[in-house]
């Protein structure tokens, strides 16, 4: 059973949404949180800058080295220089005063020190520091003289390293969780599909005996579900074929016995009226005709009673330790008088390898030969000529027809040993002598194979172990 199909399908289908959709949330879990921290972290960076710049309001009047000196002082007893940077940077844009000390690093170039200045408010900036390439927050508050000039910016000064491990931290811990649901997931539906797949398996392992001819056979129903459903519609499909089989062999049965009676009969009557001298020609003919038809009747009732014998299960062999290669020559040259009437060579192909004695029932092997024989006069007579033999292969028995006719359809080939199976042939019968032959081949634990052979033509080979 393909169980692949399924499975795939519900992995695509309902683990492949989840992972989306679970992405998609840990997404924007991770984007909700960073914009929450770098909103809190600019609102907080604002509250300082615009505290910090009331207070040295009051210094703006000074003059510039009392208010130089001021930033210095300011800046030097700043608490959370570990976490901040607070520089003071005047008109020009050079650092007056850092916490980091006076004159800390290169003037810095960032576009807030100039909007500050320009738009006289607070102005963030997110980015890169161009001296060190790190990623920054930044927020510039204009510091604005009595008389209305700038003067300067009070600028506050952070990295986000940290908060971006926070928001990687917090990306992380949604992806674990992520992977955790679909876990979960993956190991519930697992089970589920799992429980499916089994129970589907049973059905078509019992549908599948069913199609092969087990008629009757039944499906335990688990679950009052839709597979439970399933299970029951095909037990009961199941017992009407079976019941219907059954009604069926019994009519062939039955109808077989009451024909050999007769036929009997009428064979008996046409030997007898064909040994005599007193027919004219056109009587003669005409017995000769009820005579050979009577015996092809009489062979399909045969074949029609060993049928119902498969089905019922009563075909028994009588195995007796036989010339294999005796009975399948005397079968050749038997029905190759035959076929030389109707225009057809028959040509034994004759070797001088050695094959033993094998158990087997001699009466069924020929039947199977016979049988074999007139399906390569009936289906490939056109090609006028049909090729027998026989040879060892190991420890196996291989007997070879092939016929020069038009062969078998590709897409008939798997089904021409079915019971009723006649495909697209024309030639009388009724479908069931390659059914009995595999039948018997199969009981005598060897094959029976049909390919198309090279060059045209059917080549039917029979396989039976030399020891059983």
């Amino acid at each position: 059973m393909k169980r692949g199909g399924l499975r795939k399908r519900w992995l695509m289908n309902t683990v492949g949404v989840v992972c989306t959709l679970g992405l998609v949330c840990v997404l924007a879990v991770t984007a909700v949180f960073a914009a929450y921290y770098y909103s809190s972290m600019e609102s907080d960076m604002r509250y300082r800058a615009r505290t910090t710049t009331d207070f040295f309001a009051d210094y703006i009047n000074q003059s510039y080295n009392q208010y130089y000196q001021s930033c210095i002082t300011y800046a030097q007893n700043f608490e959370e220089k570990d976490n901040l940077e607070l520089q003071f940077i005047n008109a020009d844009g050079r650092i007056v005063a850092s916490s980091y000390g006076t004159w800390a690093g290169p003037s810095p170039t960032t576009s807030d020190i100039a909007d500050a200045m320009s738009t006289r408010d607070i102005v963030p900036y997110y980015g890169v520091n161009p001296q060190t390439g790190e990623r920054i927050l930044a927020v510039s508050s204009p510091m604005i003289y009595s008389n209305g000039e700038v003067i300067g910016v009070l600028r506050y000064v952070t990295s986000t390293h940290l908060m971006e491990q926070q928001v990687l931290r917090v990306g992380l811990i949604a992806l674990l969780a992520l992977v955790v649901i679909t876990a979960v997931v993956l190991l519930t539906g697992n089970y589920y599909i799992k429980s499916i797949l089994t129970s589907i398996g049973a059905i078509t392992e019992k549908a599948s005996r069913i199609a092969g001819g087990s008629y009757g056979i039944q499906i335990e129903k688990k679950n009052d579900d839709e597979i439970g459903d399933l299970a029951e519609a095909i037990n009961e499909m199941s017992l009407k074929i079976s019941e219907n089989e059954k009604t069926q062999t019994e009519f062939i049965s039955s109808l077989s016995h009451e024909l050999r009676t007769p036929l009997t009969a009428i064979t008996g009557w046409s030997e007898t009226l064909l040994s005599g001298n007193d027919l004219d020609l056109d009587t003669r003919r005409g017995m000769k005709i009820i005579h050979k038809e009577a015996g092809r009747l009489t062979d399909m009732v045969l074949s029609l009673l060993d049928f119902t014998k498969i089905q019922g299960d009563r075909m028994t062999l009588n195995m007796e330790l036989s010339d294999i290669r005796g009975e399948f020559e005397d079968t050749v040259f038997m029905y190759g008088s035959r076929l030389a009437q109707d225009g057809i060579k028959l040509n034994y192909i004759d070797n001088d390898e050695d094959i033993p004695e094998i158990s087997c029932d001699p009466k069924r092997m020929r039947q199977v030969f016979l049988n074999i024989l007139d399906n390569a006069a009936k289906h490939g007579g056109e090609g006028n000529r049909i090729d027998a033999w026989i040879r060892m292969e190991g420890d196996t028995v291989i007997v070879s027809i092939r016929d020069y006719g038009s062969g078998i359809p590709e897409d008939e080939l798997p089904l021409v040993k079915k019971k009723f199976y006649k495909g697209s042939s024309k030639a009388r019968g009724t479908g069931i002598g390659l059914a009995v032959c595999d039948e018997i081949v199969q009981m005598h634990g060897g094959t029976l194979e049909l390919s198309n052979a090279e060059g045209g033509g059917t080549l039917v080979i029979v396989r039976v172990p030399a020891s059983l």
